[in-house]
């Protein structure tokens, strides 16, 4: 009788086609338009004192940089400009830094007025280490978060299958369109963050996430779901990829080996995590409780990071500061001036002083924002080398990261008879292979300051362990391929996949501290251009990896991804003995090396 009602393969395919593309275009110009909105609210309050520059991950650190290197002079420029002010009576404006010595009460003759707290706008950098942890804590988590929805769906295949009556490569498409909206989101919402500031792009985010997650749950048609793993994807991207950004914000570069490894693991964690964990949960409980879950975990997470996740940009501290400030001497201002009319008196002198932000002379309004963020990443995708091969290889890797979440279980089901709950068991490899790769990173960058600190001088020295340890993925593929015949152990390709997975987490980390040494306030485009290679590719991969593997055979084709793998393997070794002459052929490479020389 089931069989009966079953529909065509055909019109699986077709009949919910006009209705997904519907759903999909206006559903997408809603919520991105809403998005939009949400993120520049903040903006409608603060435009007229103060804006962002244009995108840069390291453009704190720059920021920080050049204050110090500026300070004397700044200090003394300033105090002229103030003494100026107050024997002229003309208002004299100060670039507002970290370091600047503000106007308050202990300055001023008032009583009457109280000076703003501006403890809360401190430079993250001098964050105390509770709070820095509380941030790291917040991002992994968001993280974890995020790429857990990308690994948990195609381990529910079985009963979500059999309720929409698709077939797999129909059913993978949530895999797909979950991967396009991580890839495309971030190259509208990454300037928000940097005009607005983290905050306000995060909770927004992680709205609609937490909404699409919601609509996962209670949708009645497979077209409704591909529509919210879309926005799921959307969500989570820029509540995952924003973290680079916060990092680079709290941690200077020397100190940001370890967070940007806990943050690694963290993606790589939950795609390992979210199969294993949701293969019993769609065994023992109702398939819908494969959304509802996480809609619980991602709500307790929000709930934290709206209690405890402060602002981080430094830009945009800095020019809420700068509004606070002016805004209080205005103030004081007024009163002073009232009251002496009351008294009739000569009001006292108030130092004509207010403050701006060095980057404001710098700054565009957001459509041009969006413009650069939209072609800046791909200028430098044709143009420069290095952003092309490491985009290759970091893609490749990528790929091969989601491929596994739809051939560990053909694999596993097919030749060792597994269930969905130990199918998801398997993939602990992924999870193990992560954590003892953290280990390694973490302790390996330790040494190498303590016993060869001329090794990380150059950005190359970023590669000299990637070298190595990026071999693991091809290893780890030929292992798996060879040895996942049935009459082998299911532990020995189990243990090659999470070989497999170091060496991805090794590529992942080396990608992205070299792009953000060489490239400096470059590094945001090029990061978001390596980004949007790596989800196009992994939203590829599934629709191919079970016909591929059928025919091919499993060795077969683990075969080929080895081969693929070992050759862009040589990427690291060639910018090792010949990035330097590289860097210098490349005219912003070259232009950047020359400002940090």
């Amino acid at each position: 009788m089931e069989s009966a009602r079953r529909p065509s393969p055909a019109s699986c395919t077709v009949m919910p086609t006009i209705t997904l593309v519907q759903n999909f275009l206006l559903s997408s110009f809603v919520s991105l338009h809403l998005c939009f909105v949400i993120a520049l609210l903040p903006h409608a309050s603060t435009a007229m004192t103060s804006r962002s520059r244009s995108p840069s991950i390291e453009a704190n650190r720059e920021l920080e940089s050049l204050h110090q290197a500026k300070s004397h002079v700044s200090h003394q420029s300033n105090t002229k400009s103030r003494d100026l002010a107050e024997n002229t009576g003309s208002i004299r404006y100060e670039d507002l830094t970290f370091e600047t010595e503000v106007l308050t009460t202990a300055h001023l003759s008032t009583n009457s007025i109280r000076a703003p707290n501006l403890k809360q706008y401190d430079s993250p950098f001098k964050w105390s280490a509770t709070r820095k942890n509380t941030c790291l804590i917040l991002s992994c988590a968001s993280t974890f978060l995020a790429a857990y929805s990308a690994g948990s769906y195609s381990i529910a295949s079985g009963p979500l299958q059999a309720k929409f009556h698709v077939s797999n490569e129909a059913y993978q498409t949530g895999v797909t369109a979950w991967c396009v909206g991580f890839a495309c989101s971030p190259m509208f919402l990454a300037p928000l963050s940097e005009l607005n500031g983290r905050r306000p792009v995060f909770l927004a985010s992680g709205l609609i996430f937490f909404v699409a997650q919601i609509g996962c749950a209670v949708t009645q048609s497979f077209a409704g779901l591909i529509v919210a793993r879309f926005f799921v994807g959307a969500g989570a991207s820029t509540f995952a990829t924003i973290i680079g950004g916060v990092l680079s914000d709290v941690y200077h570069a020397e100190y940001r080996n370890t967070p940007m490894a806990l943050y690694s693991a963290s993606a790589l964690a939950g795609t390992g995590f979210g199969p294993m964990l949701t293969g019993f949960v769609v065994t023992r409980v109702f398939w819908r409780w494969v959304f509802w879950h996480q809609v619980i975990a991602l709500g307790i997470v929000m709930a934290g990071i709206v209690v405890f996740f402060k602002e981080t940009r430094g830009s945009v501290l800095l020019s809420r500061k700068a509004a606070i400030l002016n805004k209080y001497l205005d103030d004081i201002e007024k009163d002073n001036t009232k009251t002496a009319a009351q008294e009739d008196k000569p009001s006292s002198r108030v130092p004509q002083v207010r403050y701006n932000v060095p980057s404001d002379a710098s700054k565009k309004d957001i459509l041009h924002m969006i413009y650069l963020s939209l072609t800046t990443p791909f200028k430098l995708l044709f143009t420069e080398p290095v952003v092309f091969f490491f985009s290759l290889w970091a893609a490749f890797a990528w790929g091969v990261l989601y491929m596994t979440l739809n051939v560990l279980p053909l694999v596993f089901r097919t030749n060792h008879n597994f269930t969905t709950e130990q199918v998801g068991a398997t993939f602990a490899s992924l999870i193990i292979g992560v954590l003892l790769i953290l280990v390694v990173s973490i302790t390996q960058e330790k040494v190498a300051k303590k016993y060869y600190p001329k090794l990380l001088s150059a950005p190359e020295g970023r590669l000299y362990f990637a070298c190595l340890e990026a071999a693991l993925l091809p290893i780890g593929l030929f292992w798996f391929g060879w040895t996942s015949y049935p009459g082998i152990p299911w532990i020995v390709p189990c243990l090659g996949i999470g070989c497999a997975i170091m060496g991805i987490f090794s590529i992942y980390l080396a990608v992205f501290n070299y792009l953000a040494d060489v490239y400096h306030r470059y590094a945001s485009s090029a990061l978001a251009c390596q980004s949007f290679c790596r989800n196009i590719l992994a939203a590829v991969f599934p629709l191919f990896s079970e016909i591929m593997f059928r025919r091919l055979g499993f060795p077969g084709a683990s075969s080929l991804l080895g081969g693929v793998a070992a050759l862009l393997t040589i990427v690291p070794w060639v910018l090792v003995f010949k990035g330097e002459k590289i860097r210098s052929k490349s005219r912003i490479a070259s232009e950047i090396m020359k400002t940090h020389h």
